[in-house]
């Protein structure tokens, strides 16, 4: 079966929402309510990269803020 977010043909976006959890999407699908672009459209290896660099701390913000650390881009 077909898997879009697998496919390192294509390009893809990373993605932030407002708990400041990541996403990796594929370019060119609409990006779904809550989320917004951070990065891309790059190689599905360069996305993820830049993911693990950011996302670092996998509470949700609401957590993170109760203890006072930052936002995402």
């Amino acid at each position: 079966m077909f898997n879009p977010f697998e496919d390192d043909s294509r390009e893809y976006l990373a993605l932030c929402n407002d708990e400041e959890q990541y996403s990796l999407w594929p370019h060119g699908l609409e990006i779904p309510a809550g989320w917004r672009k951070v990065y891309g459209p790059a190689a599905r290896e360069n996305v993820l990269d830049l993911i693990d660099r950011s996302w670092t701390d996998m509470r949700p913000k609401s957590l993170r803020e109760a203890n006072g650390q930052g936002d995402c881009p």
